[in-house]
């Protein structure tokens, strides 16, 4: 996949309201990732309003960059590493497998995590996750803002598989073979059209807030949290405060809402 170029890189670098680095350096790299998460939000919008989830370059920018929306890992991933190669930055698309409730993994390419620089784990398509990117090569607990990490050898994977986990809880399997865009396309179908997926069973919109707080629209539901974890929920009675939430809350205009493509009382354990 061609780089970005810099007109394109420019836009982007806009949409997160950031200048453009003189060098691609760790600290650029902790500065684009929090931004990103404060300023794209992870949501699942598409699915539910019969939108594909196209995996090319034009695709992933026009949607996030052009119409100001965000989207799922593959995108949002997808697009931070077309962003990150232009700014000079080595990444590699890495594949993972996302721990269910219950213990197990999912599906192949169920998640898409990056590799920048052959140190950093850099994700801002997991929804809640760290704020910055994780150092793949400390053995012990990184503590952030969202939480303490660790990423460790996996016990029972395949040789060279990693473990990534949130306050003691495992999230992820990640695999540390490179990957192409391309390869996710399964796991991105997948994910918009089953009913076993946790993303089919009704809207999701989430961000970090300028304060490390988290902001979330679940439905109808208004979800707010602060950085010292207190929440409060309002429910939204009408479609135009839904809409309104969406424009104030994630800059994203709609003139329709989404509707859940598999409600949640069906069954199935999804990522």
């Amino acid at each position: 996949m061609e780089p970005l170029d810099d007109v394109r890189t420019d836009a982007y670098l806009r949409r997160l309201g950031v200048v453009r680095p003189r060098r691609a350096t760790g600290g650029s790299l902790r500065e684009l990732h929090l931004r990103h998460l404060r300023t794209v939000p992870f949501e699942n919008l598409a699915i539910h309003l019969g939108e594909d989830i196209a995996l090319t370059r034009d695709a992933l920018f026009d949607k996030i960059v052009t119409a100001g929306r965000g989207g799922i890992c593959y995108e949002l991933n997808g697009a931070f590493a077309q962003l990150l190669r232009a700014l000079g930055h080595r990444v590699e698309l890495l594949q993972a497998r996302v721990y269910g409730k219950d213990g197990g993994v999912g599906i192949p390419y169920d998640h898409l995590a990056l590799r920048v620089d052959g140190r950093w784990l850099a994700d801002v398509g997991f929804g809640e996750h760290s704020a910055h990117p994780l150092d793949l090569e400390e053995p012990g607990e990184q503590k952030d803002p969202c939480g303490v990490f660790l990423v460790r050898p996996a016990a029972d994977g395949a040789e060279g598989d990693l473990d990534v986990l949130r306050d003691g809880v495992p999230a992820y399997r990640l695999e540390t073979r490179p990957r192409v865009l391309a390869d996710f396309r399964a796991g991105a179908w997948w994910h918009r059209t089953s009913p076993e997926s946790g993303f089919t069973r009704g809207p999701v919109c989430s961000r970090i807030t300028e304060d490390g707080g988290r902001i979330t629209l679940r439905d109808r539901t208004l979800i707010a949290t602060s950085a010292d974890g207190d929440r409060t929920e309002e429910e939204l009675t009408t479609d135009e405060e839904v809409r309104a939430a969406y424009r104030a809350e994630f800059g994203i205009v709609l003139d329709r809402l989404p509707v859940a493509l598999h409600p949640r009382t069906q069954v199935g354990s999804g990522a």
